[in-house]
């Protein structure tokens, strides 16, 4: 047995160090936390005891005891334990979780870290141990201990007062808000449009594309300007040159990277992030969860003497970043290759991307700055007393842009010309331009803002935004846009022609869109628990875990103040009136019934209801209309929705086929069976449409196999081949590498008794 225990986070981490370390030590991986805070109370008294110094119950997560046993038969057959998780706070956590639950002494446990994974590091690391740092501890245990309380009292506040409310999260829920705020922002935005003029000039040298300096406001004015020109002669009333410099960028943070890996590749927070683990864990890049410009000594040498011999002297421009955030700590590294003349590290074509993108932006950081010269033009017109104007420039020395930073779209370059130049016009138009809302927020966007705002930290951005969208409250658009018609007039040849184009407008494709889910939580959440959504709050409460962290703020004092004023509103939240919280709105009444149509809020999103549950009949429901909201449904639009289901006609065997809205969209069912028919509309789809459907469907759900007289079957599930027990209301998995044709009856009866136990949800009791 070896000598020395290294305990790290992950498996692929384990691997990397132990290639470094000689045979006295043996790196195993506690494969993340090993402790949570219990889920239920012990004893009689809760995980979390608020009257006694905010006292916590920790227990060993039921997935990790496994792990904790072999840890622990380990740390007793070895003479040193070392404890390598990770350089921030969660890893320093995991590091005292890893000390109670071996039984380690902390004062005498050795704690070692590095910020990247290679030799000369991790030997360092050795020479220089410490022990766990309780401060830092106890900065996540507040962290965590607040998220607990929110989560534990609030949500069931939500689940009761919001319909179909799950959660609400101290962080996530001011990052719905914005998502919120500016989708509000949109919909109040009330559109404009103006005529951009556009001429092209020609030159004996070449062409040169400019615009008027001022837009009109209606097709007339611009029609006559451009009628204007046809006998109008054009000179250069005007032109500079100015010589100027571009710098590159600072090295990585945890916020930059994604808001570059999202702008640049595409990539999102939750991608970006596992995708920097990987090559962390495997030593191609430092730590990546930092907020730290810091770049080590060793490093800028050697990077110097890379670009130097890769790309010259005169491209070489060491420089020292100073890191804005007062909390960020200089000690750590900003985000950068462990190698730098290193290119390619990895087979995995995702990796290698976001390697790239960190390498030549560190590369960059540390180059000569681009020289430009920009040329500004004023071409003035014998007509008229307003001017056209061009604006080139011209890349005199690219510098650090041979490595990073350059524009998609190269800047135009003018051909030569002087002051008092006569110019011919070739073309000129005058196209039709839209005023643009606020942009909605992008992967990259909303963590560059919540930066902005101070909420949340490096290790809590992609998380924060994944959480919001696991739990309902945003999506990802995936529309194009619709097409609108786009005037342009058009200046050739002596006269003005006039053409309508088609471009499209308000695409949400890849970004951040809330849903009605988000909506309605964001705003009961403001109206009646405001501390949790205002950014102010939430960013003086992250400053708390650093003053915590730095022996500032005493941890249960800092708890203190928060709970105290955020129970009070829990307590209180019984007032809370249900039916506002729904948004219910009456918008008429049914000319049949006589019964009012209201529409409101439900346990599944936006819906219609006729009548009210007091009224002798039980209300009937109704989804919105497509392309609607709540607040702007018709009542002439809602009773169309009354008409469904509509009657479609016949299966050829006479059984009828009727047209619908559900949950999750529009469908066909025949008698107890329902067949999804989306994107077709259940108002116009066709009989023979229909039939196709229910065909095309019902051949793919027929079972591969049936076992003891149709109980038992093979089916097609929209996750791949099962095993259903019709009677027993019980499923098994089928695994992927076995074919379900050829299971056996045996086979497929030791599947279902060896499955899990499907969990039931817990009922409501009863109002007595």
């Amino acid at each position: 047995m070896a000598k020395n225990l290294v305990i790290v986070e992950s498996p692929a981490k384990a691997k990397t160090i132990e290639k470094y370390l000689g045979t006295d030590f043996k790196v195993m991986s506690s494969i993340g936390h090993v402790r949570s805070i219990a889920k239920k109370p012990k004893g009689g008294k809760e995980p979390i005891d608020v009257d006694n110094g905010f006292k916590t119950t920790y227990e060993i997560d039921s997935d990790k005891k496994k792990v904790v046993s072999e840890l622990k038969k380990a740390a007793k057959a070895a003479n040193e334990v070392w404890l390598a998780t990770d350089e921030d706070r969660e890893g320093e956590a995991i590091a005292w979780h890893l000390c109670e639950a071996l039984g380690l002494d902390i004062k005498n446990t050795k704690r070692i870290v590095f910020h990247e994974i290679t030799k000369g590091a991790i030997e360092e690391a050795i020479k220089n141990p410490r022990t766990v740092d309780m401060k830092l501890v106890e900065a996540q245990q507040a962290r965590q201990i607040l998220d607990r309380i929110v989560g534990f009292e609030l949500s069931p506040v939500v689940w009761k007062k919001v319909p179909g409310g799950k959660s609400a999260g101290r962080v996530q829920s001011p990052a719905v808000r914005l998502l919120v705020e500016r989708e509000r922002e949109i919909e109040s935005f009330e559109g404009s449009f103006q005529f951009k003029v556009t001429a092209i000039f020609t030159t004996d040298k070449g062409e040169l594309k400019a615009d008027l300096s001022e837009r009109f406001d209606t097709e007339d004015d611009a029609k006559s300007f451009l009628e204007s020109l046809i006998n109008a002669s054009f000179t250069i009333s005007d032109i500079a040159v100015t010589p100027g410099t571009r710098n590159p960028s600072p090295p990585f943070t945890t916020s930059t990277l994604q808001q570059d890996a999202n702008s640049k590749l595409g990539f999102g927070s939750k991608a970006t992030m596992a995708s920097a683990q990987r090559l962390y864990q495997n030593g191609h890049i430092t730590y990546m969860r930092t907020d730290s410009f810091n770049l080590s000594k060793q490093y800028l040498a050697t990077s110097a003497a890379f670009i130097e011999k890769a790309f010259g002297k005169k491209y070489l421009h060491v420089r020292a970043y100073t890191t804005k955030n007062a909390s960020a700590q200089e000690a750590h590294e900003a985000i950068r290759p462990t190698n730098p003349s290193k290119e390619v590290v990895t087979n995995d074509e995702y990796d290698q991307k976001l390697y790239n993108l960190i390498r030549s932006r560190t590369l960059a950081s540390q180059m000569a700055p681009a020289k430009i010269e920009r040329t500004a033009v004023t071409i003035a017109i014998s007509s008229d007393t307003r001017t056209f104007s061009a604006k080139g420039e011209v890349i005199l020395f690219d510098g650090f842009l041979s490595v990073y930073g350059g524009s998609k779209k190269d800047p135009d370059v003018l051909p030569p010309l002087h002051a008092d130049q006569s110019l011919n016009i070739s073309t000129a138009s005058a196209r039709q331009t839209f005023a643009r809302p606020p942009a909605r927020y992008t992967d990259g966007s909303l963590v560059k803002k919540l930066e902005e705002l101070g909420i949340g930290r490096p290790s809590t951005y992609a998380t924060i935004i994944d959480t919001v969208q696991a739990r309902g409250y945003a999506e990802k658009g995936q529309s194009e846009g619709e097409p609108r018609e786009v005037i342009e007039l058009t200046l050739d040849g002596g006269s003005v022609t006039r053409n309508v184009d088609s471009e499209k407008s308000g695409s949400d494709k890849g970004k951040l869109v809330p849903t009605p889910t988000g909506k309605v939580i964001s705003d009961f959440l403001t109206n009646h628990f405001e501390q949790i959504v205002d950014y102010g709050f939430t960013a003086e409460v992250e400053e708390h875990f650093d003053d915590i962290a730095d022996s500032k703020l005493d941890r249960n004092k800092m708890l203190e103040e928060f709970y105290k004023p955020f129970h009070e509103l829990i307590e209180g939240s019984d007032d809370i009136d249900r039916s506002a919280v729904s948004q219910a709105r009456e918008i008429g009444v049914d000319p049949k019934s006589g019964l009012p149509i209201i529409t409101r809020f439900g346990r599944f999103g936006p819906m219609l209801q006729m009548g009210e549950a007091k009224d002798d009949e039980k209300p009937r429901f109704a989804p919105l209309p497509k392309g609607t909201k709540m607040e702007t449904v018709t009542l002439e639009q809602a009773l169309e929705m009354f008409k469904l289901p509509r009657l479609v006609g016949q299966t050829k065997d006479g059984k009828d086929i009727k047209a619908n809205i559900g949950r999750f969209g529009p469908y066909v069912q025949v008698e107890k069976q329902f067949f999804p028919i989306k994107p077709h509309d259940p108002m116009t789809i066709e009989l023979e449409e229909a039939r196709k459907i229910i065909d095309e469907i019902s051949e793919k759900r027929k079972p591969i196999a049936e076992f003891k007289g149709g109980d038992v079957q093979i089916l097609n599930g929209p996750y791949g081949p099962y095993i259903k027990d019709i009677k027993e209301k019980k499923n098994a998995r089928i695994p992927k590498d076995r074919d379900p044709k050829t299971i056996t009856e045996d086979e497929a009866l030791k599947m279902l008794a060896d499955a899990p136990a499907k969990k039931r949800r817990p009922t409501k009791k009863k109002k007595k």
